[in-house]
């Protein structure tokens, strides 16, 4: 099983980067894990949000296969804290046979097509994060429910 990260957009703040690239890197002993970056729509300036989304959504939808659980990084989506995300992740992992795919929309959210195709909604808070910091944020708790469900010090309960 493979564990993907779909990401809307190209990630430009250095230390964000910096970031995700440090918890990639943990995340590989592990998981099989990757990230996709879906290119920012042309000319989206001229666009109306929901073409922009209608657009997004279409280049997320062709890096999904069918037999993919899809999970998206929401705002609507269920919380968990740290050790139940553990929890719901290693279940996810014994229980499913496909890969695991988190998507994190752009700066409108998702298209009404890419919800119907998710599995799952997340939400990493009730807050409202960037998706540039939720990138980070996002590989940082994944690097971390691995840690937990191995039983290593990363997470302090």
């Amino acid at each position: 099983m493979k564990i993907r990260l779909i990401m809307v957009g190209k990630t430009d703040i250095p230390w964000v980067s910096a970031g995700i690239g440090v918890y990639s890197d943990r995340l590989t002993h592990y998981a099989n894990f990757s990230i996709t970056e879906i290119p920012d729509i042309r000319n989206a300036s001229s666009l109306s949000r929901d073409i922009i989304k209608k657009r997004e959504g279409e280049n997320i939808l062709k890096n999904i296969l069918p037999g993919d659980r899809v999970i998206l990084l929401d705002e609507k989506g269920r919380e968990f804290t740290s050790m139940e995300w553990a929890a719901r992740l290693e279940d996810r992992i014994s229980h499913y046979g496909g890969d695991l795919v988190f998507v994190i929309g752009g700066a409108y959210g998702f298209s009404e097509a890419v919800y119907a195709r998710a599995d799952e909604k997340l939400a990493l808070s009730r807050m409202t994060f960037s998706h540039q910091m939720a990138r980070v944020i996002f590989v940082e708790q994944l690097y971390r429910a691995f840690s937990i469900m191995k039983g290593e010090p990363y997470h302090h309960e």
